[in-house]
């Protein structure tokens, strides 16, 4: 099965930044065959006119609680949140019915938004990974390990167990990656980081945790410890190239040193974090590690949105205004960061993240004709400054169209929110008792 997008501005995001003006991608079953300038002459069974709209790599989400969906909106400008009813509630009103039909709904704003790829720490993961394989999505799933009781384990830690299990069942899954996610440097034991860790080893799969996100955090290690809270996963030797560290606000030099030393990855999440006024992680400086870098909107409780034309904009504006510069990071190296760049978080930038012979077709076509995206001298800073969802025309992922001309292919988008709906019935009664907060 071969397709054809001609008439395009194709953005190849590949390592020399090559933009076809007028150009065209070939793609043949789940593959990128080939992308070029001018005409392409090859037969196809399918042939779509871009119209001169821009074809970009697939979007890559590198850390989300996507589940999460039936909090959005709830507690915006609470403080401590988390720990007042997050936590409480989640125990009290997860189920997994609740997780599958979250995660399909969310899969779907993702979907329509050009993410193609995304990284979930959540429970019940198995049910996010039905969500994915049903779907169509690519999901980088991570069972989340932590210190107390959760919707899905009565003791702590249960997530060890589980995440065991998830990562044997779904391993070599053609579009679910499983991971293991112990919560956070705070709520996880030395012992349990530990195991945590050798368990993503002995299985050869990524790891995931929230790391120097917390001003508490922050004050622990450096109580207890006397360390910084990445100085104490080096001291224990739980940096490795395997972790993907999300948040990393509170950064020293030395941490970014230690890092860098260890392969370390990074998920910035600059959506969440600013609306929390937690901080801005210092990117320049990770970037001038060589520290791979992505973005990651954090749930729909934490970031609202799962979209990452959102975080484009938000981290344009907040990082050259923390930096005083405005030249700091042109529109195409944030574009990169959305795709490449996520690619390389994942340990996947030989699979997806660019448009380039070889690659699954991983691959998203945004309509020209939509007002925003008029006039364009330059199609990046149109996609950063410019663009949001709606912009959306086609999505493809592994060669497979997902979204066309808008609109779902996959789902019908009514009928997964009236299983949401369903679902939060009695989400909605206990959430009441929350309500002075929320």
């Amino acid at each position: 099965m071969k397709t054809l997008i001609k008439h395009a501005t194709v953005l190849t995001m590949n390592d020399r930044m090559e933009t076809y003006p007028d150009g065209y991608v070939l793609v043949e079953d789940q593959m990128i065959r080939e992308a070029g300038a001018g005409e392409c002459r090859e037969n196809c069974d399918t042939v779509i006119d871009a119209k001169g709209g821009i074809v970009m790599p697939g979007m890559v989400n590198t850390h989300c609680h996507v589940s999460m969906v039936p909090f959005r909106s709830m507690g915006d400008d609470c403080p401590d949140r988390l720990r007042r009813f997050l936590f409480p509630l989640e125990l009290e009103a997860m189920t997994p019915e609740l997780v599958y039909t979250g995660a399909r709904y969310g899969i779907c704003e993702m979907l329509l938004s050009g993410v193609t790829t995304f990284a979930d720490m959540y429970y019940f993961e198995d049910m996010v990974a039905k969500a994915c394989e049903e779907l169509g999505i690519r999901g980088y799933l991570g069972e989340t390990v932590i210190d107390q009781e959760t919707c899905d384990s009565k003791t702590p830690y249960g997530g060890l167990d589980y995440g065991e299990t998830f990562i044997k069942n779904w391993k070599g899954h053609r579009l679910v990656t499983p991971m293991i996610a112990p919560h956070g440097t705070s709520t996880n034991s030395p012992e349990m980081l530990q195991k945590a860790c050798e368990l993503a080893a002995a299985h050869d799969v990524p790891w995931t945790m929230h790391v120097s996100e917390m001003d508490y955090e922050m004050a622990h290690f450096r109580e207890t410890y006397q360390q910084t809270p990445v100085e104490f996963l080096h001291s224990q030797g739980l940096l490795d190239e395997r972790l993907i560290a999300a948040h990393c606000i509170h950064l020293t030099e030395r941490d970014m040193e230690l890092m860098a030393e260890c392969g370390v990855k990074v998920s910035h999440c600059i959506g969440s974090n600013t609306k929390a006024g937690k901080g801005v992680a210092p990117v320049k400086e990770l970037l001038a590690h060589r520290i791979p870098v992505g973005f990651g909107t954090d749930g729909p409780s934490s970031g609202n949105t799962l979209d990452l034309f959102t975080q484009f904009r938000l981290f344009a504006s907040f990082q050259k205004t923390w930096n005083r510069d405005r030249s700091l990071f042109p529109a195409a190296e944030i574009v990169r960061i959305g795709t490449m760049g996520g690619a390389a978080v994942l340990g996947a930038e030989k699979m997806i993240g660019s448009i380039e012979a070889g690659k699954r077709a991983d691959l998203v076509m945004l309509d020209p004709d939509k007002v925003q995206m008029f006039p364009c001298y330059n199609p990046y800073s149109l996609l950063v400054y410019s663009a949001n969802p709606s912009v959306v025309d086609t999505v493809f992922v592994d060669g497979r169209i997902l979204v066309c001309h808008g609109a779902l292919t996959c789902v019908d988008l009514g009928q997964v929110r009236a299983e949401l709906m369903e679902n939060m019935q009695d989400f909605y009664k206990k959430a009441d008792a929350y309500r002075d907060m929320i």
